[in-house]
């Protein structure tokens, strides 16, 4: 979608961690986002798909799913309003797809260009810390959401396996 820059703007004003930018550090990332409107059942990415955005979701929902060997697709996660999806793609090493992403019901996310975020995040490390800084958090309260996925997963075998 192309969402006029006041339009832009107003979005992104809206999300807390942004509330903490120096405005030139916000309008550098007003100059690498877009405004993106998926349906429901639209795929915004697939895992093992090279990294190209960050998005954070404004409304609707975004659900992570991944292959398991023996079990199929496998829902790990779902993304709500102020949620980040795609943030693997500005990490240092990993720049490929980890989950796929399907919305769920009709969303709206800003989408930020992934080596775009990274370039600015490298050429001003203040505002490499305030986002890597949000990053972190994601990942840790990712992980933990993983970490109780895989104690159910594993105190309920899939069916027709050995344990």
């Amino acid at each position: 979608m192309n969402a006029s820059k006041p339009e832009l703007i107003k979005e992104l004003q809206a999300i807390p961690w942004f509330q903490e930018l120096s405005g030139d550090h916000f309008d550098r990332l007003i100059d690498i986002a877009s405004l993106v409107d998926v349906e429901m059942g639209e795929e915004l990415y697939r895992e093992g798909d090279r990294q190209d955005y960050m998005y954070i979701v404004l409304t609707g929902r975004i659900a992570s799913d991944i292959n398991v060997p023996g079990r199929g697709r496998s829902r790990i996660y779902t993304s709500e309003p102020m949620d980040v999806v795609g943030w693997s793609g500005i990490t240092p090493v990993l720049r490929q797809r980890t989950a796929s992403a399907i919305a769920i019901m009709p969303s709206r996310l800003a989408a930020f260009d992934a080596v775009a975020l990274r370039q600015a995040c490298e050429a001003d490390h203040d505002l490499g810390y305030v986002v890597m800084r949000r990053l972190a958090n994601v990942v840790a309260a990712r992980l933990m959401v993983t970490r109780l996925q895989l104690v159910d997963m594993f105190s309920h075998p899939a069916e027709g396996s050995t344990s």
